[in-house]
């Protein structure tokens, strides 16, 4: 059984365990599906945040959103790419993070999602907080515990 004491539990942070903003892919709500679907390509990435110019969160747009969104009775139209918006598709209904949050309330919402969009007070983009961090930190502590 893994136990951290509560000191260790304080002095995590969401900063501590969120990728900053600036090393996250992103798209901007007036970019059109076609160059929302290369990014989420080159990135490998199932989904992505959607910001405004201000860096502001509006939501996420993945894969499945764009696939849907040009699917038609017959076939992929794919030439619809170029004149649907990221802002037509996206999901705006995603669970958050403010920046001051409790890394439990992270751990709550990452059960449910690879991750979590993290924003300031005034809903401005700061980051991911993802399951992939989270578990990175467990593994350290684990380790320190089988050395100590």
């Amino acid at each position: 059984m893994i136990t951290l004491r509560a000191e260790e539990m304080i002095e995590i942070s969401i900063k501590d365990l969120m990728i900053p903003g600036d090393k996250v892919a992103h798209v901007q709500l007036g970019n059109n599906l076609e160059h929302a679907l290369m990014v989420l390509t080159r990135t490998g990435y199932t989904a992505i945040p959607v910001l405004d110019s201000s860096y502001k969160l509006h939501g996420l747009v993945g894969t499945n959103m764009i696939i849907d969104s040009i699917m038609g009775l017959e076939r992929i139209e794919a030439e619809r790419l170029v004149d649907i918006k990221v802002s037509e598709v996206m999901n705006r209904n995603i669970p958050r993070l403010k920046i001051s949050d409790s890394p439990a309330r992270g751990l709550e919402l990452v059960v449910d999602h690879p991750f979590v969009c993290v924003e300031d007070q005034d809903g401005f983009f700061e980051g991911i907080f993802t399951r992939r961090e989270i578990l990175k930190q467990l593994d350290r502590h684990v380790k320190r515990l089988n050395r100590g």
